[in-house]
């Protein structure tokens, strides 16, 4: 049996064209973050509709459980001054 190391897994965002936000588009294994960036282009934007990648090694990712969802944003539930409902938002502000 060989000694066959893997290369790390990396989540793929990309933010499209018309886009705002990075969005998560799937997964690849990559040898290092450049050759990420180089398959993560060539697997995820063949039709020229992306404007920018972002890459990341899943391993470095840590993220909440959906089983603590209550505990953790329960707090804010009670801070409604966090909610813009109390002012109107002008019509010539974008993106809002």
């Amino acid at each position: 049996m060989s000694d066959r190391r893997e290369w790390p897994l990396y989540e793929v965002f990309v933010r499209g064209k018309r886009g705002l936000n990075h969005v998560h588009v799937g997964s690849l294994h990559a040898p290092d973050d450049d050759m990420a960036i180089r398959h993560a282009r060539d697997v995820y934007t063949r039709r020229n509709e992306g404007v920018s990648i972002w890459v990341v090694r899943s391993a470095d990712i840590t993220a909440s459980s959906p089983d603590e969802k209550d505990p953790l944003f329960a707090p804010s539930g009670d801070k409604v001054y966090r909610h813009p409902t109390f002012y109107d938002i002008p019509d010539n502000v974008p993106h809002m």
